[in-house]
């Protein structure tokens, strides 16, 4: 459905599950272990698994804090893009990387929901790729404090909407990971 032409696969998106962005994650645990399951179920399939690592002058590169957590470890032939804005495609190679793929629909998971997750998710969908969201598998901070609702209300309020989506020629939606096609059938 996708209106990117000639490219009928799918790919698995995980962005952002770095120690410092998910250590105080909202339901760190499960979330980590659902996007696991997810990333070797697509490795089983042979479906690509392309990987987003983000970077800035809190979290810089090559530092602890910006390393992928250690339950989660890329191949070496799997992707990595390098990132510093909160759409994966903003100054990064991944729209080059998902085209040499042949890849018009993503699965995106990891984390923050409100911030790169809800960011990326808008920006695959503007440039044509059908999106599916993993309900259970983003996550977030509490940032209450300042104003935001609690982590929960964010990822529910995300999941909620982003089940609605719609533009021309692309779908949009949600699935449990549990339910994810990652073939691109089912829960399209």
């Amino acid at each position: 459905m996708t209106t990117l032409q000639e490219r009928p696969n799918t790919a698995l998106l995980v962005v952002d599950v770095q120690n410092d962005v998910v250590g105080a994650a909202y339901d760190r645990d499960a979330v980590v272990a659902n996007i696991a399951a997810l990333v070797e179920r697509a490795r089983r399939e042979e479906v690509p698994v392309v990987w987003v690592q983000h970077a800035d002058e809190d979290m810089p590169k090559g530092s602890d804090l910006w390393r992928i957590v250690p339950e989660l470890t890329p191949h070496e032939a799997e992707p990595l893009i390098h990132k510093n804005y909160g759409d994966s495609f903003e100054d990064t190679t991944l729209e080059k990387v998902l085209s040499g793929l042949g890849v018009g629909r993503l699965v995106v998971a990891g984390a923050s929901t409100d911030v790169c997750i809800r960011s990326t998710l808008h920006g695959a969908l503007v440039r044509g790729y059908d999106t599916l969201l993993v309900a259970d598998a983003h996550t977030t901070t509490d940032t209450s404090a300042y104003g935001s609702p609690p982590p929960e209300q964010v990822i529910a309020h995300t999941n909620l909407y982003w089940s609605h989506q719609k533009a021309p020629g692309r779908t949009a939606g949600i699935a449990a990971a549990a339910d994810v096609d990652l073939g691109g059938g089912a829960d399209r």
